[in-house]
């Protein structure tokens, strides 16, 4: 089969176009033909070793898949060969096959192809535990989502409307990407680029701050997220994009009762309890069509870098695809 491999650390150029042999089922594990692939700031941070955990070299990057069953473990009881499926996995979606557990898989109801399909798992429940599992969002509450044109960002803006929040802030570095955003939902809408874009969404909140704030940036950015939060404010970190680690004060917390959590979405995938049901109700969303997915651009497997290159420019807007032709 074909995938696409990382044997060093680096930009997007390290990702090689490679010929491996075709994995083997065993057990609970059935092997997919991979239709359609998520790519995710995970997959850049995989790349240039920068993860939240280790990465083995050689690595094929690729955490979330559609596509078909084809062979099934001789323990499988719940898939049969030919049912269409979306899940993820820990690593390996750059391929054309990959190995999943059967009790990872969620079948793909009729009306839903593979590219909204793949382009929902990661982001839409990072988007979904963020708010509702680590920032425990209740009605009425004010969100703040940073980077609300991308992929998180477009999901989680929607969430939040569906899930009762007052008021929901978005923050991007265009007014296209602010656009997109209030077709999203957003009722106030800050481009981050502004100096002290912080003093806006505190005039957005009367005084009083945001109640949850969904944060992948890092450095200044954090830091503003913080002067904006408000009294037992819940600040969720997803990400370090900016490849800057700010420093912080725990005890500048105290005084506001405020809270800034952590949030690893493999930690989710590792509870059953939490991962299937929240999916399910995902995609029930989206059969209901009360949840919209962007599709930023569909491309070939061999151009994984290109893919990296523009997800890195900042450039994009919504999920990027990559898809096993050539």
């Amino acid at each position: 089969m074909k995938a696409v491999q990382l044997t060093e650390f680096g930009g997007p150029e390290v990702l090689k176009l490679v010929d491996l042999e075709k994995p083997v089922p065993a057990g609970h594990e059935v092997l997919i033909e991979i239709k359609a692939i998520g790519v995710n700031y995970a997959d850049t941070a995989r790349r240039e070793g920068q993860y939240v955990i280790h990465t083995p070299l050689p690595f094929i990057p690729g955490a979330e898949i559609a596509g078909v069953v084809v062979e099934v473990g001789e323990k499988v009881t719940k898939v049969t060969p030919g049912t269409r499926v979306v899940t993820l996995i820990e690593s390996n979606g750059y391929a054309e096959f990959a190995i999943a557990d059967e009790r990872s898989l969620i079948p793909l109801p009729e009306q839903l192809d593979f590219r909204t399909a793949a382009a929902l798992p990661l982001q839409g429940l990072s988007a979904y535990h963020i708010l509702k599992t680590m920032g425990r969002l209740e009605k009425g509450e004010s969100v703040l989502v940073h980077a609300a044109a991308g992929g998180v960002g477009t999901i989680a803006v929607q969430l939040a409307k569906l899930f009762g929040a007052g008021k929901v802030i978005a923050t991007a570095s265009s007014p296209e990407k602010l656009e997109l955003a209030r077709e999203m939902g957003a009722d106030v809408l800050i481009n981050y680029t502004e100096p002290e874009w912080e003093k806006q969404v505190l005039e957005a909140t009367n005084g009083k701050g945001v109640d949850v704030a969904l944060e992948m940036a890092g450095g200044e950015i954090f830091h503003k997220t913080l002067r904006c939060m408000a009294t037992f404010g819940r600040l969720v970190i997803f990400g370090v994009a900016s490849g800057e680690q700010p420093k912080f004060y725990p005890s500048s917390l105290m005084a506001r009762n405020q809270s800034v959590i952590g949030f690893f979405l493999p930690q989710i995938m590792r509870k059953p309890e939490l991962l299937q049901p929240s999916l399910v109700e995902l995609l029930t969303y989206l059969g209901q069509g009360k949840l919209k997915l962007t599709i930023g651009g569909v491309f070939p497997l061999d151009e994984a870098a290109k893919v990296h290159s523009l997800l890195q420019s900042r450039k994009t807007q919504g999920k990027l695809i990559l898809e096993p032709k050539w």
